[in-house]
């Protein structure tokens, strides 16, 4: 994916874009009804008084202010609840919510419809054919709201909730992953052990949200050097932070050069789920954490975080025995690959801290990292074997209860003997 495919993406995602769209649409069709008379003279079958349509469209308008007024303080409610709840970080996935874009979109935009026909018809702007071409536009409107206000009713009914966010989270480090595991090191070469060569050093503090590897490749390709990314998006840089470095250089790096190559890193105030599924582990994290703290107190919540932790990292370590063997697509750029040790951390390390003393969370945590250290490959086993042991040293130390103690250590044996019967 290039840099501009990425922008165009994340604006894609934003709410307003999508609202202004419909707005425009709507404007349009209202519009294009006053032009009809050149093309249907005579022809329409139905003759339709300007008081009909004035009182359809003076019902959507006054209807359509209200019903967008109240959507906004719904969505607002929503992403105060995502906050307080889950975790601020999940918010930005209900504002790209495609149910929530496309029924505050039909909202506005048929608010804005009626508003342009009623202007129009107040200075008689439409004839005959007008009249029965904007009360054909009026018709499709009522069936577009009635479709938008069914799925917006179904969707207050989830929309902020924990288990909502939660899912959204998960789906979203999930298909973090399918990108990066389609393109595994960004579509380059692993990089294994960095050679010395030309630096690029950052010149903003940020976090990297994209490297567009398309863009480097072309330069590597046009300059004959091979380039290696040393900053992976999620990494948090500074003033002189090495972001990519060329070797077998000729000569020295000139000013334009090193300007191209530091654009193709995107550096921003917080980071992204795009191209870091590392991040939506983290994520997940806060929520259990969250949940898991005094004044929530729902290790329900962290024990289904966990799950989903789980079956995030089994389908990264099933997927990438067979992703990491893939021809690289930019044969001169070499990116690291995502290390095994730092996914776990990111997802359970925060965890076994916090919930070391509630016996319901550890024996859950346990049993995951018991399965995990079992499967895949050798590295993600390892892996999980370090934050098993890790969080058995928290319980150990958490777990006061003589009964709790027992009931981890018989969790350990069983799952002990099942591994080597």
């Amino acid at each position: 994916m290039s840099r501009l495919t990425w922008i165009l993406s994340r604006i894609r995602r934003r709410l307003w874009i999508r609202v202004s769209l419909y707005a425009l649409l709507g404007v349009v069709a209202a519009l294009l009804a006053s032009l009809s008379g050149r093309f249907f003279s005579g022809q329409m079958p139905l003759d339709v008084t300007s008081e009909a349509i004035d009182s359809l469209l003076t019902i959507i308008a006054s209807s359509m202010l209200a019903v967008t007024t109240f959507s906004v303080g719904a969505l607002t409610s929503a992403y105060a609840g995502a906050t307080s709840n889950a975790t601020p970080r999940a918010t930005p996935l209900l504002t790209e919510d495609e149910v929530v874009q496309r029924s505050l979109s039909t909202f506005v935009g048929s608010f804005l419809f009626s508003i342009v026909g009623l202007i129009a018809l107040k200075v008689s702007a439409y004839g005959p054919e007008g009249r029965a071409v904007l009360f054909i536009f009026t018709l499709i409107v009522i069936v577009l709201i009635v479709v938008a206000l069914l799925r917006w009713i179904n969707q207050l009914t989830k929309l902020g909730r924990v288990v909502d966010t939660v899912s959204r989270l998960e789906t979203v480090t999930c298909e973090a992953m399918k990108t990066r595991i389609a393109l595994p090191f960004l579509g380059g070469q692993v990089l294994t052990s960095p050679e010395q060569g030309a630096q690029v050093h950052s010149d903003c503090v940020g976090y990297v949200q994209f490297v567009d590897t398309a863009a480097l490749s072309e330069i590597s390709e046009k300059l004959q050097v091979n380039v290696e990314v040393h900053v992976l998006p999620g990494s948090f840089v500074y003033h002189g932070s090495v972001l990519a470095c060329l070797s077998t250089l000729d000569g020295p790096l000139t000013d334009e050069v090193d300007c191209k190559i530091r654009e193709t890193f995107t550096i921003g105030t917080v980071r992204t789920f795009d191209q870091d599924p590392r991040f939506g582990l983290v994520v997940l994290s806060e929520v259990a954490l969250r949940a898991l703290s005094p004044a929530v107190n729902d290790p329900g919540t962290a024990i289904d975080v966990i799950g989903r932790q789980t079956r995030l990292l089994s389908y990264w370590g099933d997927a990438w025995k067979n992703a990491e063997k893939t021809p690289a697509k930019y044969p001169r750029v070499r990116v690291s690959a995502l290390a095994y040790d730092d996914l776990f951390e990111d997802a359970f390390n925060l965890i076994g801290r916090d919930g070391a003393g509630q016996i319901d969370v550890m024996l859950r945590l346990i049993k995951a990292l018991q399965a995990l250290s079992q499967t895949g490959p050798a590295a993600s086993r390892v892996a999980a074997h370090r934050q098993l042991q890790i969080a058995l040293s928290r319980a150990a130390d958490g777990l006061r209860n003589d009964d709790d103690q027992r009931r981890l250590q018989a969790a350990v044996d069983a799952a002990t003997v099942k591994a080597t019967g």
